[in-house]
């Protein structure tokens, strides 16, 4: 994992490439601007592809920049795994706000020792959450993250797309999207299928997980393409 005073390690380095272009989508202005381009999902075709590691470390890269603050959302509400793999208890979060219109955005986030870093928790687990993603509750809470501070970046841990509905969901209301694809694992055909599911969406990007070697010859954790 990334950490803000670890220095340039290799991932330090992967992921403040891959970084760079998604900020600059965040915040164009003018004719060219994407709607919600600071609402950024990560998703994968498949479960244990990497995809909580790669939004974890995305929303601590994204933390260490001088002009932006960052939420972590850990949207993954039938297998959260944000706190966990971070060491923290459960907590609410992200069902609770949709299910309970008293409670607002700021008493259910997360401080971090990263002034920079907030993360909001999945929440109760609820067999609804797909309905409730989908729900009028979800949009206004979308908006108002959005737009609450003009210079926060939004992460979302998704759900795989395959499995589940609850990805599809919520990538109808992204601003981009970030696919992660494990090395030697995952299948053409998986990653076609899951790319079909999200094709609406013109900003989506996919970054290729736990690869030994990459083309070419020289050794990498992670690759990147756009």
């Amino acid at each position: 994992m990334i950490t803000p005073d670890q220095g340039k390690t290799l991932a330090a380095q992967e992921f403040r490439g891959i970084k760079r272009s998604l900020i600059q989508n965040a915040f164009i202005k003018g004719a060219g601007a994407i709607h919600h381009g600071n609402l950024i999902m990560v998703t994968s075709s498949l479960p244990r592809e990497g995809k909580t590691f790669c939004a974890i470390n995305l929303a601590m890269s994204i933390a260490t920049e001088m002009d932006h603050t960052v939420l972590l959302i850990d949207a993954d509400v039938a297998r959260p795994s944000v706190l966990r793999t971070l060491g923290l208890k459960s907590a609410v979060g992200l069902m609770d706000i949709l299910l309970d219109e008293k409670l607002d955005l700021a008493d259910v986030m997360m401080k971090t020792n990263v002034d920079t870093l907030r993360i909001l928790p999945a929440g109760t687990s609820h067999r609804h959450a797909t309905e409730l993603l989908a729900s009028q509750a979800m949009s206004g809470l979308l908006n108002e993250i959005a737009n609450r501070y003009p210079d926060r970046i939004v992460i979302f841990d998704s759900p795989p797309l395959l499995p589940t509905t609850e990805a599809r969901v919520l990538a109808s209301q992204m601003g981009q999207i970030v696919m992660v694809v494990e090395a030697e694992t995952t299948t053409q055909h998986a990653v076609k299928e899951a790319l079909r599911q999200i094709e609406t969406n013109s900003h989506i990007n996919l970054v290729y997980n736990k690869a030994k070697a990459f083309p070419g010859g020289t050794n990498y954790g992670y690759g990147y393409y756009d």
